[in-house]
């Protein structure tokens, strides 16, 4: 018989802050700036980043030196079911003895407008901004070398393909 994973239990207040059910929980709604309040956002909007992800979100926190899981969870004020909107990470702020992890990080607040303030330093992050740029060849001369083709791109004749 295999061996079960660690057994978890409801909270109870006599639980140590270094269990992982007393661990404050970051879904990424509670800081995108595309959501209302009533839709899950917990920050001000100039304190939000528009839709992180929870890979995002565990990124930072691993640069940051904190104790984090990720769980497979959906937010219960999340409209979409899609896999995208999906995960939920939990970080330790608190030692068993009720101090302090890192003292930099004194709230659940200030981990959040931590990680909304480096998500868009982030490599993956950088290179999005330039995706739609090249779309920008509707210039003259691209759009008269099109000509009768068919439309779109690669220009000759369309639809010739094998004869039957």
């Amino acid at each position: 018989m295999a061996a079960a994973g660690p057994v978890r239990t409801n909270w109870h207040p006599n639980m140590k802050h270094s269990e992982v059910e007393r661990w404050i929980c970051i879904y990424p709604a509670y800081i995108n700036a595309k959501k209302t309040r009533q839709e899950g956002r917990r920050l001000p909007k100039e304190n939000c980043v528009d839709n992180p992800t929870y890979v995002e979100i565990r990124d930072v926190l691993s640069v940051a030196n904190l104790h984090f899981v990720v769980e497979n969870k959906q937010y219960c004020r999340e409209k979409s079911r899609e896999v995208q909107f999906r995960g939920r990470v939990r970080v330790q702020l608190r030692n068993a003895d009720g101090t302090l992890c890192n003292d930099e990080f004194a709230t659940r607040e200030s981990i959040m407008k931590h990680v909304a303030s480096k998500i868009p330093q982030l490599k993956t992050r950088q290179n999005k901004p330039n995706e739609p740029q090249p779309q920008p060849q509707s210039s003259g001369a691209a759009a008269g070398s099109s000509g009768g083709g068919g439309g779109g791109g690669g220009g000759g004749k369309k639809g010739k393909g094998k004869r039957r």
